[in-house]
């Protein structure tokens, strides 16, 4: 169901502050907490005795005193006392999960820990670029399947019903797609030119008049995406040529982690190249993609539901190679990683 040797993001870094914080990811009770010199250690979140989770115990400088016998773990998951007892049993540990800060974000590799390079988390351009602007997004929990948001952001045709009054319009409703498959993901883009802007974009735009739009939306494996907006004078734009000196530019970094099957937590932020130090630009960004995105959520939650307990077949249409690839691919991925398992087994 899951890649494994991939990095997730499991919190904010913010999140995790002077406490434990319990979270689930790949079907996998975790606990992160912070050690003195500030970096954060990743634990299963079950002691080894009684499997008490080891949120509800406490943090004793640089490790985790379970609540209920007082066993202690250190970050890496060794055990360092056990009250009572002359010898510690060499079973007493936990998992330690690889972790890393970046983007604001804490990754986790739920892998193989000898595979955990963190050149292989998601790369993300203009970061710490003073040009371009940063609204450091938010979080959300929805009740689907993480395939049904990986579909949801290979589909740039869905704007133009989900979010006719952000950012779709009428000229997103039958511009052709297109589809590249790559190494890494699938990409699903399509320019439309000469066309009105849509309403979350056109405030912002520097020139007046219609637009040409490029819709980029592109997902790696396992499920991570970037969703790139373009917005340039019309009669500039179009694929292969150079952008336009006032071409809008806004690319939206979204990250899911799979909770279990049925739930996913749903990060994300945006970039742009305009207003880099504009706080109430920033601040207005986050109010409206967050409402674009609770009209994901609630579409997102109806088709995991109606999937799950349909009486007749589902359509996939012409609009749907992308993500059909990228599920295919995807599943191409997971049996190889599972076969390596077995055959180290």
């Amino acid at each position: 169901m899951y890649l494994r040797n991939s990095w997730y993001v499991a919190a904010w870094d913010h999140e995790v502050g002077s406490g434990l914080f319990p979270i689930k990811m790949l079907g996998e009770e975790i606990v992160l907490y912070r050690k003195t010199n500030g970096e954060v250690a990743a634990l299963e979140d079950a002691c080894p005795h009684r499997k008490l989770p080891l949120s509800m115990g406490r943090i004793k400088g640089d490790t985790v005193e379970c609540g209920y016998h007082g066993l202690t773990f250190d970050g890496t998951g060794t055990c360092t006392r056990v009250p009572g007892v002359e010898k510690i049993p060499h079973v007493a540990c936990v998992r330690s999960y690889p972790i890393h800060e970046r983007y604001g974000l804490l990754w986790v590799w739920m892998g193989d820990a000898d595979k955990a390079d963190p050149a292989l988390i998601f790369q993300v351009d203009h970061w710490g670029d003073p040009a371009w602007g940063l609204n450091r997004g938010d979080s959300m929990a929805i009740n689907c399947n993480y395939l049904y948001m990986t579909d949801n952001l290979l589909d740039p045709s869905h704007v133009a019903w989900v979010h006719q009054t952000s950012f779709g319009n009428a000229a997103t409703e039958e511009a052709p797609l297109e589809t590249t498959i790559g190494e890494n993901g699938v990409t699903v883009w399509r320019w439309m030119l000469d066309v009105e802007p849509a309403p979350f974009y056109a405030p912002y735009l520097k020139f007046k008049g219609n637009t040409d739009r490029k819709q980029h939306y592109e997902v790696h494996y396992p499920s991570h995406a970037i969703i790139k907006a373009i917005f340039a004078p019309a009669g500039t734009g179009g694929e292969g040529r150079p952008l336009h000196q006032d071409t809008f530019l806004m690319d939206s970094y979204n990250f899911m982690t799979p909770i279990d099957e049925n739930t996913t937590k749903y990060y994300w932020f945006q970039m742009r190249n305009f207003a880099p130090d504009d706080a109430k630009i920033s601040a207005e960004f986050a109010t409206s993609v967050r409402g674009a995105f609770d009209e994901d959520r609630a579409v997102l939650t109806a088709v995991h539901k109606g999937m799950a307990n349909k009486r007749t077949p589902n359509l996939d249409l012409k609009i749907d190679v992308g993500p059909m690839r990228f599920r295919r691919n995807l599943a191409k991925l997971i049996e190889a990683e599972q076969a390596q398992k077995v055959a180290a087994e």
